[in-house]
């Protein structure tokens, strides 16, 4: 397998299919591609960009090919199945919790606009602290309220949302991210939870790939302060 992904730094679509590619199990090799410099725009309309219209992550395995995350995620928890490995690596083994996390799931993957626009992922730095928009503190109201949900319900078995790592943290992650880069207020108890998603091996395996990249993609970062 084949995952071509974008900067580590800023590429929060890119996050998930990485995790979903390690939490998998499954050997695959990973091709960074710098987002937005000289040859963005040509490499995007090579045969390897093709399916995806020269969006990342694209996951190659064989003949197949998987443009999206949630996507990634699903052809990864199938791929499992077929070979006898279990689903619950990604979602719940049960029926109520399986629901509720892959509800959770397609939630973040269509919703919070305001949180994305305004919030965009950047692992390297430490925004000053500032007072966000009512448009992103009610995407961040709901996102506690999701999280208050899993976890009390299902959650009580382990650090993450559903007990153990797995798809719904993936598809979360990114938003623990923002949370520490802009210094997002969340609920008391969601601090833990993004301790622990943080704290992941994976997760500590991307944010020092991101530490070690030299690309800088200046409208990801903060403006430099005017003298006078």
């Amino acid at each position: 397998m084949r995952l071509i992904i974008g900067n580590k730094a800023y590429s929060s679509w890119s996050l998930r299919g990485w995790l979903a590619c390690r939490q998998s199990g499954f050997v695959f090799e990973e091709v960074v591609v710098p987002m937005y410099d000289a040859d963005w725009d040509r490499r995007r309309q090579g045969d390897e960009f093709a399916p995806s219209s020269g969006k990342v992550p694209i996951l190659w395995d064989g003949e197949a090919v998987v443009w999206d995350s949630l996507a990634i995620v699903d052809y990864l928890s199938d791929k499992l199945a077929a070979q006898g490995l279990g689903r619950d690596r990604f979602w719940p083994a049960d029926d109520a919790p399986r629901a509720m996390a892959r509800s959770m799931a397609a939630e973040m993957h269509s919703s919070f606009a305001a949180l994305r626009r305004e919030h965009s992922m950047n692992i390297r730095q430490l925004f000053p602290v500032r007072r966000p928009s009512d448009a992103v503190l009610a995407d961040l109201t709901r996102i506690m309220e999701l999280w208050a949900q899993a976890r009390a319900r299902w959650g009580g078995g382990g650090d993450f949302l559903f007990g153990d790592f797995g798809a719904a943290d993936i598809m979360f992650a990114p938003v623990c991210t923002r949370i520490v880069t802009y210094s997002l207020p969340v609920a008391r108890f969601a601090a833990p939870y993004v301790e622990a998603v943080l704290a992941h091996p994976f997760m500590q395996d991307w944010i020092a790939g991101a530490q070690e990249e030299e690309w800088v993609i200046e409208q990801y970062e903060p403006p430099v302060p005017s003298r006078g």
